[in-house]
């Protein structure tokens, strides 16, 4: 008389007898290591093996899919708390030592101005309107991009406002606030609008009414608008042109990078034209 075959063993606990197998790799498992399968069971290796495999949904510009606002939410809360230390030490103090004043950034290499003066705002109305704005805009913008993708528009904007006010304005100016990152962020919409087939009218409205008052309304820096917009533009242009799938970021990120390096040899080259005008020492 033959011996019965013993029982395998769970292959992650050797004590306990068991006769289920994982439908993908075959090994026995115990009921503490069973998943239920569209077909049997499977161990916890393959399940996770199977999740790693499924690609992660993305948007057509390659950025995770969100609900959230979270990359708004948090540069508005960053410009209201600057604003309020602005309020507590001095709004015209904090602006003079960290605003867009070309003279000191050429002059005294002060470049952190170019990217300072974006969070620095000169009253609670300018601060009101540029994070109501912010905060219709950003919400669908971020969940089209993503949030890293979002957050790179918005600095990357921002610094090509700055470069513009930088490089056009008398050198003796000091401007503040986000208005450039904002125009930065209309005018991705109109590229991204136009890449999706959209209706851009409405954007093409605000963007006009704006421009407007920034030429009409005194003490408006109008430069770092428009440097801002066509900035904001041409990364959105880069995110919707890149070609979907594996390159697709690094595409992306290397198109960011020659904008970023553009806009540093322009304010490079604005700071030799300054520092010739205003001799140091």
């Amino acid at each position: 008389m033959s011996t019965p075959e013993p029982a395998p063993v769970c292959y992650r606990h050797p004590d306990r007898p068991t006769w289920i197998r994982c439908t993908r790799c075959d090994r026995p498992i115990c009921p503490e290591c069973m998943n239920a399968a569209p077909v049997g069971f499977q161990c916890p290796e393959c399940v996770a093996a199977g999740q790693a495999a499924v690609r992660e949904p993305r948007t057509v510009f390659g950025g995770r899919l969100t609900s959230s606002s979270t990359v708004t939410i948090t540069l508005i809360g960053i410009c209201v708390a600057i604003f309020v230390v602005q309020s507590l030490v001095g709004v015209n103090s904090v602006a003079s030592n960290w605003g867009m004043w070309p003279a000191a950034v050429a002059v005294n290499d002060e470049w952190y101005r170019l990217l300072t003066s974006v969070f620095l705002h000169g009253s609670w109305l300018h601060l009101a309107f540029n994070m109501y704005v912010l905060y219709v805009l950003g919400p669908p913008l971020e969940r089209l991009l993503g949030h890293v993708r979002f957050l790179a528009l918005f600095l990357i904007a921002g610094l090509g406002g700055a470069v513009a006010s930088f490089s056009f304005s008398t050198i003796n100016t000091v401007s503040v606030g986000a208005s450039g990152a904002i125009f930065g962020l209309m005018g991705a919409l109109v590229v991204a609008g136009r890449h999706l087939r959209a209706d851009i009218t409405q954007v093409l409205i605000l963007i006009g009414i704006n421009v407007v008052i920034g030429f009409i309304a005194p003490g408006v820096d109008w430069r770092a608008h428009l440097g801002g917009l066509l900035v904001g533009g041409a990364v959105a242009f880069v995110f919707s042109k890149a070609p979907r799938g594996s390159s697709q970021t690094l595409v992306q990120v290397i198109g960011c990078a020659v904008i970023v390096l553009v806009l540093a040899g322009i304010a490079v080259y604005r700071a030799e034209q300054i520092s010739q005008l205003v001799p140091v020492g």
